[in-house]
């Protein structure tokens, strides 16, 4: 299994119950063929550049290890949850 960390920004005007929804909802998609290290909630920051019309958005950091299958199902997921505006997932190579 590789290290990975993702990010993900969810729309600023889901609720704190609806994003705390979210991020279960990641973290056991990822728990099914991996593990969660960490998970960090960062709050609302201001947006570098608009996306879809929004100008802020909640930033939410996890940490994790997984097989490489697991990526393209969780960026898949991303996708097609309308609450996440951006996402990204890297490897984390070891030092």
């Amino acid at each position: 299994m590789n290290k990975y960390e993702t990010i993900f920004i969810i729309n600023p005007n889901v609720e704190d119950t609806g994003a705390k929804a979210l991020i279960e909802k990641f973290s056991t998609l990822i728990n099914s063929d991996g593990k969660v290290e960490s998970v960090e909630e960062l709050g609302k920051k201001k947006l570098a550049y608009e996306i879809k019309k929004h100008k802020e958005g909640n930033y939410v950091v996890i940490n994790f290890e997984a097989n490489p299958e697991l990526i393209k199902e969780l960026e898949r997921i991303y996708r097609i949850t309308d609450e996440v505006i951006k996402f990204i997932v890297v490897r984390k190579d070891e030092v």
